[in-house]
């Protein structure tokens, strides 16, 4: 494994946004090379956007932005997020700047269908959510034989080049192309995984690195591409068991409250949990229109990573199956959009650990199961498709995760998060050189995207004046689940702390 890459980066050429979606933010391009082992020769263009610091004359320099995934879309998703959640001091001081990772979405992308219809049809044909059943696991597995080839008919070029190291590279670069000395950083999910190791390959250029919604490093990326693990990325990590203990949090909370608050509450959690049961049990007997066992479950995961609104919508969701109601689907992107569904496998199969014998999905199915309930299934299948990739990531990082940097890292973590769990975010604060994590007393997938005013507190003073919260800091979400007013605030230990500027400013 090769240390940091030390060549330069062009300059950014800014420009308004063309698309409405992006309307008020500036777009750029920049070029960054397919191989890092021979960056003379060919490039690929990477697609940046950002807003500008609200107040120029106190600007300190740029935030980047990783929104997750992997094949999570910066440009798409800092437009969306911009102003509902990133916090008005941190809007007003720095620029807030996002990119499409290699392989993904508006860069030089993987895509392995012809078109944005093709692409759709493949995906409308498998089954929805994930396979229940002999029938629908040969169907399952013969989809994801097909998209393999396509893939590597396709993008064989590009697939061995989209891992993390290289995004971590090219991250350096987009630094120095916008003039910061070192790196300030919010990553998400997967993006912790990438703040780690831009950490630890780059640990000279680290100024302020928050990493939300943890991956558990290790887990993530031990061992040789060539053995068979036991277990899937996701059951490494212990995404499951995180999705339980959140869906427990939820019926209980349900439960607890009436059903002017939650639509599915049955009177107690006891009820609402026996309820949720009998309705599993009927779904997978006969679906309510296209409403199968699965896709609820599915549905009901991706929920759950939003406290407001989605605990309520899940609720709703799950009245109106109880009723033999179909739920209002979720709208349809618009015509010709490109869903990118591989564009995750693309990083995830080509670097971390998946098992190749197909048989072994079916065990885990139900190993799953037993520990995690219901979304424990939905959890095997997102990564069976790494049983059939074509292709090996060229450069992979799989430690050592504890250089020390010029400046401590940031972790933050909801006790309940739906995908990354607490024990993952402990795991990071442990494998770091220095680290410090802030806990999240409430729900959900990552504290950016279930807002916490006492964490964006804690964020604005790291980021503007390097000061990390107090050993043990612990802060409340500011609406919590079924809540008819938000609370908000500080819990036990949350206070800021009084500390001098602890860090360079960048820029």
């Amino acid at each position: 494994m090769r240390g940091g890459d030390a060549a330069g980066a062009s300059s950014l050429e800014w420009r308004p946004c063309e698309d409405p979606a992006q309307r008020g933010f500036e777009c750029a391009t920049l070029k960054v090379p397919l191989d890092y082992d021979r960056p003379a020769g060919e490039s690929i263009d990477l697609a940046v956007i950002r807003g500008r610091a609200t107040s120029p004359s106190e600007r300190i320099g740029s935030l980047f932005f990783n929104p997750g995934g992997p094949g999570g879309a910066g440009t798409a998703a800092l437009p969306a997020w911009y102003e509902r959640f990133f916090p008005a001091e941190l809007r007003k001081r720095f620029d807030i700047v996002s990119w499409d990772p290699r392989g993904v979405g508006r860069s030089t992308a993987v895509r392995c269908f012809g078109s944005a219809e093709e692409a759709t049809a493949f995906w409308a044909r498998q089954p929805a959510g994930f396979p229940v059943g002999a029938k629908e696991r040969q169907t399952w597995f013969a989809g994801r034989a097909e998209l393999a080839e396509n893939c590597q008919k396709r993008a064989s070029k590009l697939l061995p080049h989209v891992s993390t190291p290289y995004t971590a590279r090219d991250l350096d670069r987009l630094r120095q192309a916008v003039g910061d000395e070192q790196l300030t950083y919010w990553g998400l999910s997967y993006g912790t995984f990438l703040g780690a190791v831009y950490a630890n390959l780059f640990p000279d250029k680290v100024g302020g690195l928050l990493l939300d919604g943890n991956i558990d490093p290790r887990n993530y990326a031990d061992g040789a591409m060539d053995s068979e693990p036991r277990l899937t990325t996701s059951l490494r990590m212990g995404s499951d068991l995180g999705s339980a203990d959140t869906l427990e949090q939820f019926l209980k909370l349900c439960g607890q409250a009436p059903t002017a608050g939650c639509a599915f509450s049955a009177g107690s959690p006891e009820a609402t949990r026996a309820k949720f049961s009998e309705l599993m049990k009927r779904l997978r007997r006969s679906p309510v229109g296209a409403w199968t066992y699965a896709r609820t479950v599915s549905d009901l995961r991706q929920q759950l990573y939003f406290v407001d609104p989605g605990w309520s919508e899940a609720a709703e969701m799950l009245q109106a199956l109880w009723e033999g109601r179909t739920p209002p689907a979720a709208p349809a992107p618009p015509p010709g959009t490109y869903p990118g569904t591989e564009q995750e496998a693309a990083v995830v199969c080509s670097e971390s650990l998946n098992p190749r014998v197909l048989s072994r999905y079916a065990e885990l199915d139900a190993f799953s199961a037993a520990r995690a309930g219901d979304l424990g299934r939905r959890w095997v299948w997102d990564y069976e498709w790494c049983a059939q990739w074509p292709a090996t990531a060229a450069d992979r990082y799989t430690g050592p995760f504890d250089r020390p940097t010029a400046h401590p890292i940031l972790v933050v973590n909801p006790v309940y998060d739906t995908a990354t769990s607490y024990q993952a975010a402990e795991a990071m604060t442990s494998q770091l050189a220095d680290a410090r994590l802030l806990t999240l007393q409430g729900y959900g997938h990552t504290a950016l995207l279930n807002p916490s005013t006492c964490v964006n507190e804690h964020a604005v003073r790291y980021f503007t004046t390097g000061a990390l919260p107090p050993v043990g800091a612990t802060c409340r979400q500011d609406t919590p689940p079924f809540a008819a007013e938000p609370t908000g605030g500080i819990a036990a230990g949350g206070g800021l702390a009084d500390a001098p500027d602890a860090r360079p400013r960048v820029g």
